[in-house]
């Protein structure tokens, strides 16, 4: 009979799971809602839904029944401190992790090495790894104090930049200040701040607008920073003795003059850096974790 094992990162805006058998192959992928719970209360079934809905989704496109059990499930989920808020997670196996999705993260990146990775997805940080197992965690302060170079993190700089301008009379970034109202289809920027504020525009709304900060010259400013931030913080793990090993994580590094800026600014500081692109997805990260939680020996994934 053949076994199965499971990856599932729970992200701030979406859940995504990978389901693999044995030889290391990748069977089926799904998708579901934001698993972190953030500002989320004891009643909540975020994280709960999010998990089973995403494993689910990826049974279904493996062509596997509902009730299907695992060896080991691997979750890493946004935020999580080793704690569970609201309805805890079920899921079906006897062996499940739940855990930061930064480990997830960087077992995908370097396909389990030791190293660092920086993740700018909805939110951000940096995660290095050292081959005794010990780790170094530096930024992921979290959407009010810190996230820099994360999806939320830009466009909340830039509505900030916007806001300071209106205040100043700065005519210059009206047009800009239009296009982030139409945005959020609000008729003001005072009206996209009550909207945040009352929850009518969410976090990961306020992230999507990210793509915009990164194609707008008003903003580079702003998207600078926060590629320059995210590398000093690569840079501090570095320093701190952890291999100069750096996978790039999240969709904000789609943006090339972004991945460019952050590659760079490692570079200039530790020339011989090995700066690349994840290697694997999260859930792929994951999903490897599973097989090591049994002692499973692959050859690698096959996607």
């Amino acid at each position: 009979m053949t076994k199965l094992f499971a990856g599932i990162d729970g992200g701030q805006s979406s859940t995504v799971a990978a389901v693999g058998d044995e030889l290391g192959r990748v069977l089926g992928r799904g998708r579901a809602g934001a698993a972190d719970e953030v500002g989320q209360g004891s009643d909540s079934t975020r994280m709960h839904d999010a998990l089973r809905g995403a494993l689910d989704a990826a049974l279904r496109d493996a062509g596997l029944p509902e009730r299907t059990e695992f060896e080991a499930i691997v979750a890493g989920i946004s935020g999580y401190q080793g704690r569970v808020y609201g309805k805890a997670p079920a899921l079906p196996s006897a062996r499940v992790h739940l855990m930061h999705d930064a480990p997830i993260a960087h077992a995908g990146a370097l396909e389990g090495r030791s190293g660092v990775i920086v993740i700018a997805g909805t939110g951000s940080v940096v995660y290095g790894q050292n081959d005794d197992g010990s780790s170094r965690t530096l930024g992921g302060w979290g959407f009010l104090f810190g996230d820099e170079g994360s999806a939320f993190g830009l466009a909340r700089d830039a509505l900030a930049s916007l806001m300071r301008a209106q205040d100043d009379r700065d005519e210059a970034l009206t047009p800009v200040r239009r296009q982030a109202c139409d945005f959020f289809s609000q008729r003001s920027l005072r009206d996209v701040v009550h909207a945040v504020a009352a929850g009518e525009i969410t976090r990961d709304r306020v992230a999507a607008f990210a793509p915009v900060v990164l194609a707008t010259a008003q903003f580079r400013d702003v998207a600078d920073r926060g590629a320059d931030r995210l590398a000093e913080l690569a840079v501090g793990a570095i320093h701190c003795g952890v291999p100069a090993r750096v996978g790039l994580c999240g969709g904000v590094f789609g943006d090339e003059r972004f991945r460019q800026r952050v590659t760079g600014g490692i570079r200039a500081a530790i020339p011989d850096a090995d700066v690349a692109l994840a290697k694997y997805e999260p859930a792929l990260g994951g999903l490897l974790l599973a097989y090591r939680a049994t002692g499973t020996d692959v050859p690698g994934l096959q996607t």
